[in-house]
């Protein structure tokens, strides 16, 4: 479920505010990555995969920001993020639209304007030292693919008043 137009539109007036140029594909709705690949594959640079989680036991949110190719260990990254193997699990879809205002498919760190701070960004290190020209994450839907440099990445998320957690996610993390 995609956000309403007008929160993409709120978030590309932000951009614009912000000094960010940004380069858009629009392509038909997808749910997973190995479904946007195919559409997106021609736009070079870094593609996000993106998971909303929850810890159970702190009741707080997680937005984890991995590059598309990656696999990823929910306990290990729990150890990782000190809340303990086996507190992190994926959070329903109404909580999603209650704090990023997107549903499921749609779960990008471009949604953290609409956060009130409850929400933690875990972003993998390799979009900002991967030497991407782009990175790419859905722009509020997932019928469109938004790319920006790094720095500007940085910038928006940093201006939303998150700062991400950067980790470093071997390629090995199964």
């Amino acid at each position: 479920m995609a956000a309403a137009p007008e929160l993409r539109e709120a978030l590309e007036q932000r951009l614009r505010d912000l000094g960010i140029a940004t380069v858009t594909a629009e392509h038909p709705e997808v749910f997973t990555v190995e479904e946007m690949m195919p559409h997106v594959q021609h736009m070079k640079g870094g593609h996000s995969k993106n998971l909303f989680l929850k810890d159970k036991k702190k009741k707080g949110f997680w937005l984890v920001t991995l590059l598309h190719n990656r696999q990823i260990n929910l306990s290990d990254l729990a150890k990782k993020l000190g809340v303990g193997s086996g507190n992190l699990r994926f959070a329903d879809e109404n909580s999603m639209l209650e704090k990023l205002k997107v549903g499921q498919g749609c779960a990008t760190p471009l949604a953290l304007f609409c956060d009130q701070g409850e929400v933690r960004l875990v972003l993998d290190a390799a979009f900002l030292e991967g030497g991407h020209e782009k990175v790419y994450f859905h722009p509020m839907t997932n019928c469109a693919t938004m790319g920006l440099s790094p720095d500007d990445f940085l910038k928006f998320v940093r201006s939303t008043g998150h700062d991400p957690i950067i980790i470093r996610f071997d390629e090995d993390t199964k």
